[in-house]
């Protein structure tokens, strides 16, 4: 009896844990079993047109009458819908999104997912180069931003043991860092 209790006691809280470490924003969760959240299956799926999930950062936005157009560089999204950074960006797409949104916050650089429904893609240019596009109609999106912190490690000399308050501005060692970026 005791033994149940407890198992039961770790798995709920295990279950507390796990849903704690991956929260995928309530406006990108989609019930269709079906939805798609890699950029080359979604290509390859075009023509059913299916719900999709995908991110990466905004190239350029275009306020248009009744819809705006934005234009994003996709890299792939991890399972909380997060755009990876340290991946290589996979292509391009656009995502149509009723009514108004503000330039200022969907800047150039910052990054962006998107859920909505695939749509007849388009044709445009990248500079000079031709490029087809694919389109969806955006239901949902989430901002992203990313957060730098660095990291410092001293390295003192072993020469010199601290004996006082002051012992920092005697140490003439090196100091060594490195910057984090993380997607938030």
């Amino acid at each position: 009896m005791a033994f149940s209790y407890l198992r039961s006691l770790i798995i709920f809280g295990s279950a507390i844990l796990l849903s704690a470490c991956s929260t995928l924003p309530d406006n990108l969760k989609s019930e269709d079993p079906l939805l798609v959240t890699n950029y080359a299956t979604w290509l390859s799926a075009q023509q059913s047109q299916p719900q999709v999930r995908l991110g990466g950062v905004i190239a350029k936005v275009t306020n248009l009458k009744d819809k705006t157009r934005v234009e994003v560089v996709n890299l792939p999204i991890n399972s909380n819908g997060k755009p990876d950074i340290s991946q290589e960006p996979q292509g391009r797409f656009i995502g149509y999104i009723d009514g108004f949104v503000e330039p200022v916050s969907f800047a150039e650089g910052r990054l962006i997912t998107l859920l909505g429904e695939g749509r007849e893609g388009e044709k445009g240019s990248v500079g000079e180069h031709e490029y087809t596009y694919p389109v969806m109609q955006v239901e949902g999106f989430h901002l992203w931003r990313i957060e730098e912190r660095v990291r410092t490690q001293e390295v003192d000399s072993y020469l010199y043991p601290c004996r006082s308050l002051y012992c920092r501005d005697i140490r003439y060692g090196t100091r060594q860092g490195k910057v984090i970026q993380e997607v938030k």
